[in-house]
């Protein structure tokens, strides 16, 4: 198969040597990914673990690893060397381990951050070291079930050539994921639809949950009637069948009053929520605005609807 100019899965490689695993930092990414690269027998000797939480959870689920509080002692030990930290420090680690010379060329560099690819990494591999940019398009909680995630997960792998595409999608092969290559320029955009897809959706679902909720409490204020625990409970059967249906069909999963171009409906959708909105916190009034984009969103993908459009348009 041949890969696009953006994107494509890599084939499969033979596994490369075992190698000493030194991880900055032991969060909850971080951990997982140490997890799934000893599971496979590289050795994670060294973590960087500052935090009371963070050296918990290394000494839980990386006991043999040896806890340092400075990246330069947990690079000194690594051959390859993953940066897990957050979007914003990362210049700053990159700077600090460049500045020290405490990543020996040869060595592998990878961070995990989405939204960048290798060249973020300049300082490091100007002294001879191999950087890649490796991000599990996954979500994590910080527990063990995380590194058997990876398992299930692409990740979107980024090299200065094709040897450094080659090590990085080894590394994804042996842990059981799936590399997905990824142009340096399009880091951002890619980061950008997952974030839009995983992150937003967290918030959609939560802020429909809301709304549930107080109609749930409305009629039932002792909660002594409702068969129904929660508005989570009301909603999940129906999400996870839309979440399973758009992932096997595309757009036209789309159901519902925008789908039917249902103008009447979707009016009145409106007008009930900007009135439960006048007396809610002030931080959920703006969700009848949400459903207002979404709707948007939904009736673009839904084709043309000139009663629904008016409806839309005018709802601004």
């Amino acid at each position: 198969m041949t890969d696009s100019p953006m994107i494509g899965i890599a084939d499969p490689l033979p596994a490369p040597a075992r190698l000493a695993v030194g991880v900055i930092s032991a969060g909850r990414v971080g951990t997982a990914l140490a997890q799934a690269l000893e599971a496979v027998g590289h050795v994670v000797g060294a973590a960087l673990a500052r935090s009371p939480e963070s050296r918990a959870r290394v000494t839980r689920q990386l006991p043999d690893t040896e806890i340092f509080d400075s990246p330069g002692a947990v690079a000194a030990r690594a051959e390859l060397l993953i940066l897990a930290v957050p979007d914003d420090v990362l210049p700053a680690v990159i700077g600090e381990l460049a500045d020290g010379g405490h990543a020996r060329p040869g060595t592998i560099v990878a961070h995990v951050a989405g939204a960048h690819g290798t060249g973020i990494l300049a300082p490091l591999t100007a002294h001879g070291a191999l950087g890649l940019a490796i991000h599990p398009a996954m979500t994590f909680v910080g527990g063990p079930p995380d590194a058997e995630r990876m398992r299930s997960a692409c990740f979107a792998v980024t090299a200065d050539d094709e040897i450094g595409h080659a090590v990085g999608a080894s590394l994804v092969y042996e842990m059981g994921g799936h590399p997905v290559r990824i142009a340096e320029a399009d880091r951002t955009l890619y980061h950008a639809a997952l974030a839009h897809g995983a992150n937003h959706l967290v918030a959609l679902i939560s802020d429909a949950a809301t709304v549930l909720r107080s109609v749930i409490e409305r009629a039932d204020p002792e909660g002594t009637a409702a068969p129904l625990r929660s508005a989570q409970e009301v909603l999940a059967p129906l999400v996870t069948a839309a979440l399973g249906n758009v992932l096997d069909l595309g757009p036209s999963a789309l159901t519902g009053p925008v789908a039917r171009g249902d103008a009447a409906a979707v009016a009145a959708h409106l007008a009930a929520l900007r009135e439960w909105g006048a007396t809610a916190p002030p931080a959920d009034a703006t969700i009848v605005d949400s459903y207002l984009v979404q709707a948007r969103r939904a009736a673009a993908h839904a084709g043309p609807a000139p009663s629904l459009d008016r409806v839309l348009g005018e709802a601004s």
